[in-house]
């Protein structure tokens, strides 16, 4: 596209084949996109298929701050991430073109102006002079949580030379080692196992923006350099649902956070922009023709599938099926095989959201899931600040009130006493405080939280608080262990008899088996795939089989035991399914 100003229209595109073009014309050229879809939900996955053809570190979401309706519902933190994390990357000094992913609320939303913003980031980086004093200062004043650990965003913490720091511009928190004044390195860390994941030579500490009241707060437009290209599914639709926003909200205690339309509509009538969505809007505009089909539906047919791949390619057609996962490639080869029908098509291990056919350039492209009906869900880099917080004992640990019975693994059982920090050799430390029978009592660094744990046992009876010193949780433990040995010595004697004997072997995976497979709307999970794989390996051998299934209401146990029930039948076996009620 030229510099001049006007509108020029994308009609015919379906599918992803919107995606695929959007990111062509996006290489074409060093340019920031802004893509506005109508809602969420279109954003989201817009969003997923640019990650895929342009990569993650070019692509960006721009959501809503709020889960729902702006105002009217709870903030969402890893939204918060996400939109931070936009404004933290358009106004770094030297930088690549950007694409921005976003929908009407989120745009209807103020942001801080860059100003503001560049006055409220605390940047930090590795072998600068910095006292921590100064950061902990700076924290404090930018509205962070101090917290003996961090787990969300807004939260910082200190133990000695360390800083945990959960910014709001990045999806996991960051540990920053101080060596003397000096800083010495800068990780980002998962909260859950506190490993660290990346090392950075230079991070930003951006607050919360909506901790900064006042009159800095600008569109996001004005992020975008003049270049930038706006494109929109529906330029009138769009302004529509920001000007909805807008009166729903006109006693919104904090309307000063509220864009203005007009905005909007002078920044993408300023230069030229794009419309490739559905609905017309009134401007004038020059149109480029596309001659795109949808992917079609087969209802799991394959003969239906075979014969229309089979006509597409006498036709000269590239026949490209997309999918993230190289074994349900590797089942569509197998199920044409076993049907004796050879179609060469190009496996493709990346997905897109909906599959198309470019009648121009000859170009299908199918995707697996809806080849089989599967459900395809997206993925935002901001998941592991909205879920999984806290590792299991960080949540036990925050639950635990004065008086629960804990369990130490040296000592025994006795009640929480509190978290504490005290000084230690000069550093200040957390500490759990354990009080046992007399009022004994013990202190736990927070570092050796693996060897606590909650205590577990029949509901509505008390434990025996044990003494410190007395020797009875050693004796607990050593009869426990004795009876551990006698169970294992009886399994072992009972195994080596199974072993010995001899069982049915199943046969392979049939071509039934990889159609009932692919019947499921969901993809399954590694845990799945892999109890799957170890259920059909002992089924395949001519010993008998002992294994169990386990796993939390809602995980998926029930698809793995119907695929060995099926994969029974098969070969011409009764299978019984016990059901339980309660």
């Amino acid at each position: 596209m030229n510099s001049s100003s006007g509108a020029l229209r994308l009609k015919g595109l379906v599918g992803s084949a919107t995606a695929l073009t959007l990111a062509a014309l996006f290489n074409s050229g060093n340019r920031d996109f802004l893509l506005v879809q109508d809602d969420a939900e279109q954003a989201a996955y817009l969003f997923h298929d640019l990650n895929q053809l342009l990569g993650r570190d070019r692509v960006l979401l721009f959501p809503s701050s709020y889960r729902r309706r702006i105002g009217k519902g709870l903030e969402d933190a890893g939204n918060i991430i996400l939109r931070t994390e936009v404004l933290n990357a358009l106004q770094a000094s030297s930088r690549e073109a950007l694409v921005i992913v976003s929908y009407p609320e989120a745009l209807a939303e103020k942001v801080l102006s860059q100003q503001e913003l560049n006055n409220n980031t605390l940047k930090i980086k590795t072998g600068e002079q910095i006292d921590n004093r100064f950061v902990v200062e700076m924290l404090n004043e930018y509205g962070f949580e101090r917290t003996d650990y961090v787990y969300e965003p807004g939260q910082y913490a200190q133990r000695g030379s360390l800083i945990d720091v959960y910014s709001w511009a990045y999806e996991l928190p960051f540990r920053i080692d101080f060596f003397g004044n000096e800083i010495e390195s800068i990780r980002s860390f998962e909260v859950e196992s506190q490993l660290s994941s990346s090392l950075f030579s230079e991070v930003n500490i951006i607050l919360h923006q909506q901790s900064n009241k006042g009159e800095h707060f600008v569109s996001i437009v004005e992020y975008l350099g003049e270049k930038a290209l706006m494109a929109f599914s529906g330029l009138d639709y769009c302004c529509k649902r920001m000007e909805l926003v807008v009166e729903d909200l006109s006693t919104f205690s904090e309307a000063y956070l509220l864009a203005e339309t007009s905005e909007l509509i002078q920044a993408a009538k300023s230069t030229n922009y794009l419309e490739y969505g559905s609905g017309l809007s009134g401007e004038q505009q020059t149109e480029i023709q596309f001659n795109c089909s949808h992917q079609e539906k087969f209802s799991k047919r394959f003969d239906l599938l075979a014969g229309h791949l089979q006509k597409y390619k006498k036709e000269g057609y590239q026949l490209c099926i997309l999918s993230n996962n190289a074994k349900q490639l590797d089942r569509i080869t197998a199920i044409f095989e076993e049907r004796q029908q050879q179609i060469a098509f190009n496996p493709i291990l990346q997905t897109l959201h909906e599959g198309f056919c470019d009648h121009e350039l000859k170009l299908l492209c199918y995707t697996d899931h809806q080849l089989f009906d599967r459900f395809h869900k997206y993925s935002l880099r901001s998941d592991q600040a909205r879920s999984g917080k806290l590792a299991l004992s960080m949540k036990e640990l925050m639950q635990f009130q004065f008086g629960d019975y804990v369990v130490h693994i040296d000592h025994g059982v006795g009640r929480f006493g509190g978290l504490f920090r005290t000084e230690i050799n000069g550093k200040m430390q957390e500490i759990i405080k354990i009080t046992y029978k007399d009022n004994d009592t013990i202190f736990v660094s927070i570092h050796n939280l693996h060897r606590i744990s909650k205590y577990r046992g029949k509901e509505g009876l008390e434990p025996t608080i044990h003494k410190l010193g007395s020797g009875a949780w050693e004796r607990i433990k050593n009869r426990s262990k004795s009876k551990i040995k006698d169970i294992a010595r009886d399994l072992i004697k009972l195994y080596s008899h199974r072993m010995q004997e001899k069982g049915f072997a199943y046969s392979p995976d049939s071509y039934l088996q990889q159609a009932l497979e692919a019947s499921f709307i969901y993809e399954d999970t590694p845990d799945q795939l892999k109890a799957t794989a170890d259920v059909k390996k002992d089924m395949e051998l001519d010993k008998p089989m002992d294994r169990l299934i386990c796993g939390d209401v809602g995980f998926g146990k029930t698809e793995v035991a119907i695929r060995a029930a099926f994969k029974a039948v098969c070969d011409n076996k009764q299978v019984a399914v016990l059901v339980p009620t309660t």
